[in-house]
């Protein structure tokens, strides 16, 4: 299994300075996470796309490429980049761009998107949502398939024949984003393309479905197997209570942030708690904690990579780095060693 890190760049009030974090000082710290995250081990890190104040990242291909020149291993990748509201040819030759800069080291990860704000900022109508991803995603796979292009749709104005540059070092794996919504996993599995699912509320166990609507859909279309990964929001500190007394105060502002305009009650300690219990969406513990959840879903899901978005709201600059560490030098290598042995049929419960 994969395992690393996923953010926006949230911006909310800074707990060690009491204000609100300014995009510049988001930005550096953001490039010390990334490259620790490469330095102990991970294996990606994804930088996701919003068109809001409260987060700094609205060009996750910069930022990323920034990170290209600072780290030697680590997978980059958006996390998420709003193909609806963009052009796919621009998406695709700034990712060309950045695998060159990374050594063949990009990823694309496309959805739709959760926020709108993209849609009139760029000219794009709400009403055809859907039917933007779904021309447009087309677009970005006849793009990685050909250097020249002959193309025409609804939303876009057509493309005659015409070469696309740079060309990336690898065929640039693009991922789907998908929130739960049932289509969507369908989509990509007919498409032979991996799906990454994200968790971040309820019960875990009610997403298996997408799951297997996704692979059901690939393997009717002649795909093999896509690869899945599982996103979801999380903090590790050495100790318990101290990952879920530093996350709640950030979790909360944030969550609550948004839920004001979705129309979702406030964020309750007791809701927070139960979310980080083993059953629940979120991985805030201590590093045996987080391990023993990412097995326990791996159970459920049988997923390929698992990201964690640690930042939900600003938090301590030095208890985030601590975090990467843990989750690179404790709970990825027992991770994988335990997934391993449970596919060689050692696993504990398999013994007589």
């Amino acid at each position: 299994m994969e395992i690393g890190i996923y953010t926006f760049g949230e911006r909310t009030v800074d707990p060690d300075t009491g204000q609100v974090i300014s995009p510049a000082e988001r930005l550096k710290r953001l490039l010390e996470e990334i490259e620790l995250a490469d330095q102990v081990g991970l294996d990606v890190y994804g930088v996701g796309e919003h068109h809001r104040p409260d987060y700094t990242v609205s060009a996750p291909a910069v930022v990323l490429a920034a990170a290209a020149a600072r780290t030697r291993r680590i997978r980059l990748t958006s996390a998420v980049t709003v193909l609806s509201s963009d052009d796919p040819v621009r998406v695709y030759q700034q990712f060309a761009t950045l695998d060159l800069i990374a050594q063949g080291r990009a990823e694309i990860m496309v959805g739709r998107g959760s926020f709108i704000e993209s849609f009139p900022l760029f000219g794009c109508d709400l009403d055809d949502y859907d039917e933007l991803f779904s021309e447009k995603l087309s677009l970005l796979l006849q793009l990685r398939e050909s250097e020249r292009v002959t193309w025409s749709g609804k939303h876009r104005p057509p493309i005659d024949n015409r070469g696309v540059y740079p060309r990336p070092e690898q065929p640039l794996p693009v991922w789907v984003a998908v929130g739960g919504t049932p289509q969507s996993a369908v989509r990509a599995g007919a498409l032979g393309l991996p799906m990454a699912l994200a968790i971040i509320g309820g019960i875990p166990e009610r997403f298996a479905p997408i799951v297997r609507l996704h692979r059901r859909a690939a393997s009717e279309a002649g795909h093999p197997t896509p690869r899945l990964g599982i996103n979801s929001h999380g903090f590790i500190a050495d100790m318990s209570q101290d990952a879920a007394d530093t996350a709640f105060p950030a979790f909360k502002l944030m969550m609550d942030r948004i839920g004001r305009e979705r129309g979702w009650p406030p964020m309750t300690r007791e809701q927070f708690e139960f979310s980080r219990s083993l059953k629940g969406a979120d991985f805030v513990g201590s590093p045996q904690q987080i391990i023993e959840k990412i097995l326990y879903q791996h159970e459920i899901f049988g997923h390929d990579r698992f990201l964690i978005q640690l930042t939900v709201g600003t938090l301590p600059h030095k208890k985030v780095l601590r975090a990467i560490e843990l989750l690179g030098t404790e709970v990825a290598p027992a991770v994988k060693r335990e997934i391993a042995r449970t596919k060689q049929g050692t696993h504990p419960s398999s013994q007589g």
